[in-house]
């Protein structure tokens, strides 16, 4: 059967389809369970979150679904150096314009990513099936307790050089992600910018040089993508901003409103002026606006700009907004995310029956 094989047997799941960890507040338990209900594999963004909203969050999808789930993860082995206070003034200077249109005060003091082993700790006491992970390989030693615990691993590549890498860091299957994908891309061998691999390119090369199971990710949107992924090798697919715009999204309703316009996908830029980090975003007044200006390297900015984000929410200002969306067609705006499950299977039924 097309939507069968060896990966999704091990991930315990009946449609090929992983719903893509999206941080910063449109993964939700309920997403990440409804998903996992209809025979996808949900998974839960957990980067950002201090350790005691991991471990309610993951409490909270086992109380919503008896299905397989993954959580993720941003791995490093040591954050980054704070930078300096000239960097940062210069950095929060360039944002007080569009600060001051929301009537916030000054910025306060940018801050570090939450400790990645704590929120393994929380996560694990909890208890979870499969542990997913972008922006490089687990420490060794995070590795072992998640092996420790059972847990099925996938690792994010964008080149298949960084495929072969988390291979041989004992991976069992590796998310290949392409240009198109919205939001972070999981490069980290090198450069974002010397990354930017297409999907259709990137995964035949990755299913040719490793040998674990390969998950296609980048502007996939509908059935007929499923299919074609599958047809380049892949053993499953990854999709966010198809359910970007599904009830159980926590993304913002202005947020929700911008990706589901016809020509989101369209409209799309690279931009490091939400967190630091190289992210695909549509393109809006921020992003126009904080071209070529001070910006702090990942993840200071993000927090630097996270009050401004949510406060533009609050307002209605998508202008304000990271919008973070892949090159994909629109989601389906207000489409319950089973129901969006259901849907990419019929069409992937469909775009077989045509072929045949």
């Amino acid at each position: 059967m097309w939507n069968q094989n060896d990966l999704t047997r091990r991930l315990g799941i009946e449609w090929p389809i992983v719903v893509a960890p999206m941080a910063g507040g449109p993964s939700t338990p309920a997403l990440a369970a409804a998903a996992s209900n209809a025979g996808a594999l949900g998974s839960f963004a957990a980067g950002y979150l201090a350790p005691d909203a991991v471990r309610d969050a993951v409490r909270e999808i086992r109380r919503l679904t008896s299905r397989p789930f993954a959580v993720n993860f941003f791995a490093r082995d040591s954050p980054a150096g704070p930078p300096s206070e000239v960097e940062v003034e210069s950095a929060a200077a360039a944002l007080r314009p569009l600060r001051a249109e929301l009537a916030l005060g000054p910025a306060a003091p940018p801050a570090a990513l939450p400790g990645l082993d704590d929120q393994l700790d929380a996560a694990l006491d909890a208890g979870f099936p499969v542990v997913s992970f972008t922006f490089g390989m687990l420490p060794p030693g995070a590795l072992a307790r998640v092996r420790a615990a059972g847990a099925v691993v996938l690792g994010t590549a964008t080149t298949d050089e960084e495929a072969a890498l988390l291979e041989a860091g004992g991976v069992d299957a590796v998310v290949a992600q392409g240009a198109e994908a919205g939001g972070h891309r999981g490069t980290f061998a090198g450069p974002a910018e010397r990354a930017l691999v297409g999907t259709m390119a990137l995964v035949p090369r990755v299913a040719r040089r490793v040998r674990v199971p390969v998950v296609a990710a980048g502007g996939i949107a509908d059935g007929r993508g499923v299919l074609a992924a599958l047809a380049l090798g892949a053993s499953a697919v990854q999709l966010g901003t198809a359910f970007l715009a599904t009830p159980e999204s926590g993304a913002s309703a202005p947020y929700k409103a911008a990706v589901a316009e016809p020509a989101a996908g369209d409209r799309t830029a690279l931009t490091r002026a939400f967190t630091g980090r190289l992210a695909r975003s549509l393109r809006n007044r921020f992003v126009d606006e904080m071209e070529g200006r001070p910006v702090l390297p990942y993840p200071f900015q993000n927090s630097l700009t996270q009050d401004l984000r949510k406060a533009a929410a609050r307002a209605g200002r998508a202008d304000l907004l990271s919008l973070f969306a892949g090159q994909g067609a629109p989601p389906r705006a207000g489409v319950a995310a089973g129901d969006v499950v259901a849907a990419l299977v019929r069409e992937a039924r469909a775009a077989l029956d045509a072929l045949r």
